[in-house]
């Protein structure tokens, strides 16, 4: 970490892996077996990790651009699911938020993982589901207050 701040969040196996919040990943060691017990896995091994200045809406918005760009468009629930998913973390992350985005968002995941040919379908929903599950606070913060609990870095 760079001096001063402290660690916030990991991705350890890229993009397409569940993030982990600190207080969880300071618990593993960098193993398949402790990263998969504690909710994500290795896969490529591109260890992504944030500080707490990082904005985690922003950071799931940059990621849910690059699928939705990814995708190949062969599969519906991929083609239309990434495209659907980016839009709504861009309408929360400019604001205009609704407290059902949520909500929607990991019904929107669940109906892209597990239904698509390749594994671009998962990749795309696993970061969602993980994000909005460890870092709720943040979304649903952007959506009351119109505001970042952190500054932007996009």
């Amino acid at each position: 970490m760079r001096k001063g701040r402290t660690l916030k969040a990991v991705i350890p196996g890229g993009s397409s892996a569940p993030v982990l919040p600190a207080s969880i990943m300071m618990e593993c060691t960098m193993d398949y077996d402790s990263i998969a017990k504690a909710g994500s896995m290795l896969g490529s091994g591109a260890v992504i990790v944030m500080d707490d200045t990082r904005c985690m809406v922003d950071s799931l918005l940059r990621l849910s651009y690059f699928y939705m760009h990814e995708s190949c468009g062969q599969c519906t629930p991929c083609r239309e699911g990434t495209g659907w998913m980016h839009r709504v973390i861009e309408r929360i992350a400019n604001g205009q938020g609704r407290p059902e985005d949520i909500d929607l968002l990991n019904s929107v995941a669940d109906n892209i993982q597990g239904r698509t040919i390749c594994a671009l379908g998962d990749a795309a929903a696993m970061p969602v589901r993980a994000m909005i599950k460890h870092f709720r606070d943040e979304f649903i913060h952007l959506i009351e207050h119109k505001t970042r609990k952190v500054a932007a870095t996009a």
